[in-house]
């Protein structure tokens, strides 16, 4: 039920103001003395007069306000009193000023027009926490739903990457060794975030073009002709065609296409110089040239670190990007030993997991 707070010193007036608003439909709380009035609560509109002893009507909405902040205040006020009492009115302490006498159509209105505003309020206020629930609610389900998306196509671009590795059986594992080796440095070059995210997926997927390369070229034993050479130096557009449309991947899909460009522009396919190439692709072309010297190969032993730091050395400046192969000298052997061992271990599970398996029967992991 609504109910009201009346305050007036007068009782005469007061059970008038009683008896008018208890006919209205509202529970009348009454006080004569502003200082018992003051410890009400749970009241949704008070009304008071303004001249009243030891406390007057501002200074006893005052203190209401602090135990009934949302309480709506409407004031009495004879002529003599009104220009200081619209002073409360334009300090915002009050919804409502009314002057004695009052007419009773009024008197009605304002307090009907009071609860009304009260209503409206709470309305206002309930509405907009059940937005901000809902809201809540759209952004878990849409967060739950961008990481399904992310596991799902991570899953397929997986998928893709081990079946370019086993194309190209000389390189297996390179582009998880890369992508790590890619993220450890933006790391060193303070890089964080999404960016490090980018960075890692850039690398992963920088041969993700060769599917539309030809398997007499990829897989050619001997020297390519130049003829090959300008089919296989398409790959990286391939590969931006193919990432481009997820716009999730869109950010990799630049360090995909500027992966063979050189610092000194004679890199392709746009021939990028500077920092016109995204920092993801001039961060993987230090990793990869770190992978290709000390990874083993058919025709050779991996080398030592040690070459591969000497190599970054001698071409800052000119293959690579002279701030990046700093980043990449300061970080010590251990780290590169750390991540090889990590992508080691991941191969060794893999073997492992499918040493066992026969035609007719699927591996756990696969089943599950």
């Amino acid at each position: 039920m609504d109910r009201i707070l009346v305050v007036d010193d007068d009782p005469l007036i007061l059970a008038a103001l009683s008896r008018i608003l208890q006919s209205e439909g509202y529970e009348v709380i009454t006080h004569t003395d502003p200082a018992q009035a003051a410890k009400e609560e749970g009241f949704q509109v008070v009304l008071t007069d303004f001249m009243m002893p030891l406390l007057n009507g501002v200074e006893l909405l005052r203190t209401l306000r602090e135990k009934n902040p949302r309480a709506v205040r409407l004031m009495l006020t004879a002529a003599a009193d009104f220009r200081t009492a619209s002073e409360a009115v334009n300090r915002g302490e009050v919804f409502r000023l009314l002057g004695k006498p009052w007419s009773l159509s009024e008197l009605t209105s304002a307090v009907r027009q009071a609860f009304e505003h009260c209503r409206l309020v709470e309305a206002n206020e309930r509405l907009t926490r059940e937005v901000a629930e809902k809201n809540a609610e759209l952004t878990a389900i849409n967060r739950d739903l961008e990481r399904m998306v992310v596991e799902r196509t991570n899953g397929l671009l997986d998928g893709l990457i081990s079946a370019l590795d086993y194309r190209d059986t000389e390189t297996q594992w390179h582009s998880r060794r890369v992508s790590l080796y890619s993220r450890r440095i933006g790391e060193e070059i303070a890089l964080s975030g999404e960016q490090l995210e980018v960075v890692e997926q850039g690398a992963l997927l920088h041969d993700i073009g060769k599917i539309g390369v030809s398997d007499t070229i990829l897989l050619k034993p001997g020297p390519l002709s130049p003829e090959e050479w300008v089919e296989m130096r398409k790959h990286p557009e391939y590969g931006y065609k193919i990432l481009a449309k997820m716009p999730y991947l869109h950010e990799a899909s630049l360090i995909v296409l500027h992966h063979q460009e050189r610092w000194d522009g004679k890199g392709y396919p746009q021939g990028l110089k500077g920092k016109e190439i995204v920092i993801g692709a001039r961060i993987f072309a230090i990793a990869d040239t770190v992978d290709a010297i000390t990874s083993d190969r058919p025709y050779r032993k991996g080398r030592p670190m040690s070459v591969a730091r000497d190599e970054i050395k001698r071409c800052s400046g000119t293959q690579f990007d002279p701030e990046v192969a700093e980043a990449f000298l300061r970080i010590p052997d251990s780290e590169w030993q750390r991540i090889r061992k990590k992508v080691e271990d991941m191969e060794n599970a893999e073997n492992a997991l499918w040493a066992g398996f026969t035609p007719g029967k699927v591996p756990n992991r696969v089943a599950s």
